[in-house]
């Protein structure tokens, strides 16, 4: 008996020929194929700020697109959070969604629990640390935090995807960028100009006027050449006083 069960395991060990895993696919059978899942899109569209000596302006446009594709014309990206902060956010809209509500919600608490309204240096270090916190599956948004600091200064606070900000002049993001970096260097930075004054060391050199100015040429100018900034200009001036919304029409083909 046990010379007979052993036979079989015996011919089977001595067996030599290559192990074929499976035949090739019969005609109209569908062989193996891999399938993905991207929970990302980039919807597109441009957000700026400026600050200022005793002001900060943030702009943005309102188009949301897909690929080739203009989902919608009237898509905010600005969202005041306080009398004197206003965020403005390009990336994934349901990303950008989500990070609003989450903030707003944590904002209103603080609120409950203090009896004031956060500051704009608490927040930006609320906005890094929930941008942090997700690290690992980020919030697909690019975000700008501007307002007025504690001494009536305008602030503007620059962040990446992971929480990494730092407070800097001005700051551009989004789909419009490589186009306006170039004319925020120049213009409020001054790099390039030999014989210009250095700007303040927070804050840009230029008036309100003349900065408002700028920042509406760099938006008319980029959307004319991208094609995912375009339709409406948003345009928030902050000032002690609060936050003044203004609107302006850009290309819209």
């Amino acid at each position: 008996l046990s010379e007979t069960l052993a036979l079989p395991l015996q011919a089977s060990m001595s067996c030599t020929e290559p192990l074929r895993l499976s035949a090739a696919p019969k005609a109209g059978v569908r062989g193996p194929h891999e399938r993905r899942f991207n929970p990302y899109d980039h919807n597109g569209g441009t957000v700026l700020a400026v600050a200022g000596t005793n002001f900060a302006i943030v702009a943005g446009d309102t188009r949301m697109s897909s690929g080739f594709n203009i989902l919608s014309r009237n898509q905010s990206k600005l969202l005041q959070l306080t009398a004197t902060t206003v965020l403005a956010t390009g990336g994934f809209r349901g990303d950008v969604s989500t990070l609003q509500k989450l903030l707003k919600a944590k904002l209103v608490e603080y609120e409950h629990k203090h009896g004031e309204p956060m500051k704009v240096h608490a927040i930006a270090q609320m906005l890094a640390n929930t941008l942090y916190g997700r690290r690992f599956f980020p919030y697909y948004t690019w975000n700008i935090l501007s307002g007025m600091d504690e001494n009536g200064v305008g602030c503007v606070y620059s962040y990446d995807p992971v929480g990494n900000y730092e407070r800097v002049r001005v700051n551009v993001t989004g789909s419009g960028e490589p186009l306006i970096q170039p004319l925020l260097d120049n213009q409020f930075e001054r790099q390039h100009q030999q014989l210009a004054s250095k700007p303040p060391p927070l804050s840009v050199g230029q008036d309100l006027a003349e900065a408002t100015a700028i920042v509406k040429d760099a938006f008319y100018s980029a959307g004319e050449r991208d094609i995912y900034t375009g339709d409406t200009m948003e345009v928030c001036v902050i000032t002690k006083d609060g936050v003044k919304l203004e609107s302006f029409e850009l290309n819209v083909d």
